[in-house]
C-alpha cells in the first residue's frame, strides 16, 4: 500500500468501495449546485455511459465532468502525475481539476459572460458581485496572487503534518478554514464550489484519508457553515467535515476490524460471488438482513451475508441430469 494512504486500501485493492464513494460524491456534490440527476441516473451514466432519464444535456455533462475530476483526484494519491513535485498540492493541479470538472458542461453551456481567456482551468477576469450573505470576493486582478498564497499555505500545512508537528486546531477545523478561504477567493468564473470540494478531497487523500462527501440534504447547513466561516468561525464547517471524514473512514477501517455481526456499508461486503448491485437488490427485496440509513447507504453484516448466501444456495433447483 501507498504510505501516504495511511494504510487505507488503494483503488485497486478496494475498487467496489471506491466506486461507491465515486458515485455518491459525483451525485451529491453536483446536487449541491442544483443538478437534478438522482443516484440511479448517476450510476447508469458513470458505469454504462447511458443517459437515463430526460434531463438537460448540461446536467449529464456536469456529473460526468465532476466524476472524471474525482477519479483523477483519487489516482493522485497512488500514482501522481509527472508535474507533481511532492508538495501537498500545486497550482497546476488546482487549475487541472477545474479544467477536467468544467470542460464537459462548458462545451454545451459556457458561462454567458465568459471571455475567451476565462474557460475551464483559467482564472476569472471579472469581478464578482457581493454575495447576498455579505462576502465579496477579491478583485479579479488579485486572484493570481491570492491563490498562489493559498497554495503556499496549504503546502506549509502539509509540511507540518509530514513532520509530525502538533496542530493548533483539530484537523477538520484546519481543513474547514482552507476550504473557506478557497471559496472566498473564488478564483474561477464558475464551478468554484465543485472545484473547492475536489481540491479539499485531493488534500485529504494525500494525507491518508478517503475523500469526503457533503450530502445534498446538508446543503443548507453547509452554506450556513461557510457563512459563519466568513466571519472567522470555522467550527460548524469543521464539524460537517469531521462527520463526513468519519462516515467514509467507516467504509475502509470498520470492515477490517469489525466482528461478523457488525453493520457496515454493503460496499464493504462485496466479494467474488456477490456484487454491490446484487447485495443492494437483496436488501431492497428483504432477502438480506440490512438497514438503510438516513444517508441512503444500505448496511449489513458479514453474518447476514453468509446467511443470505446459504439460503440462496438452498433455493437453487437441483439438477435433473
Amino acid at each position: 500500500m501507498n504510505e501516504r494512504f495511511g494504510g487505507l486500501p488503494n483503488p485497486r485493492e478496494a475498487q467496489d468501495i471506491w466506486d461507491d464513494i465515486w458515485h455518491q460524491e459525483a451525485h451529491h456534490s453536483t446536487a449541491l449546485e442544483g443538478n437534478t440527476l438522482v443516484l440511479r441516473e448517476v450510476e447508469a451514466l458513470l458505469d454504462q455511459g447511458r443517459a437515463v432519464g430526460a434531463k438537460p444535456l448540461r446536467e449529464y455533462n456536469e456529473v460526468q465532468g465532476y466524476a472524471d475530476a474525482a477519479r483523477w483526484v483519487y489516482g493522485q494519491a497512488l500514482e501522481p502525475d509527472a508535474w507533481h513535485d511532492g508538495r501537498l498540492i500545486t497550482l497546476t493541479e488546482v487549475r487541472h481539476i477545474h479544467h477536467v470538472a468544467m470542460t464537459p458542461v462548458w462545451n454545451v453551456a459556457p458561462h454567458p459572460e465568459a471571455t475567451d481567456k476565462e474557460g475551464p482551468g483559467s482564472f476569472r477576469e471579472h469581478d464578482i458581485a457581493p454575495f447576498s450573505e455579505g462576502m465579496t470576493p477579491p478583485a479579479w486582478t488579485l486572484v493570481p496572487a491570492r491563490i498562489e498564497h493559498w497554495v503556499s499555505e496549504a503546502c506549509a500545512f502539509g509540511q507540518r503534518i509530514e513532520s509530525g508537528a502538533e496542530l493548533e486546531q483539530p484537523l477538520p477545523e484546519v481543513l474547514a478554514g482552507m476550504h473557506n478561504r478557497f471559496e472566498q477567493i473564488h478564483p474561477f468564473l464558475d464551478g468554484n464550489g465543485r472545484t473547492g470540494r475536489l481540491v479539499m478531497n485531493l488534500v485529504l487523500v494525500r494525507l491518508g484519508y478517503p475523500p469526503i462527501i457533503i450530502l445534498k440534504r446538508q446543503r443548507d447547513a453547509y452554506l450556513t457553515a461557510l457563512r459563519r466561516a466568513d466571519t472567522g468561525d470555522c467550527g460548524a464547517l469543521g464539524e460537517l467535515i469531521a462527520r463526513a471524514m468519519e462516515d467514509n473512514l467507516n467504509r475502509f477501517i470498520v470492515p477490517n476490524v469489525a466482528g461478523p455481526a457488525r453493520m457496515v456499508p454493503l460496499a464493504a461486503l462485496v466479494d467474488e460471488e456477490l456484487s454491490l448491485a446484487a447485495l443492494r437488490q437483496a436488501a431492497q427485496r428483504g432477502r438480506l438482513n440490512a438497514v438503510q440509513g438516513p444517508d441512503g447507504v444500505w448496511r449489513s453484516s458479514r453474518k447476514s451475508v453468509a446467511a443470505y448466501k446459504a439460503a440462496k444456495h438452498q433455493r437453487r433447483p437441483r439438477s435433473t441430469a
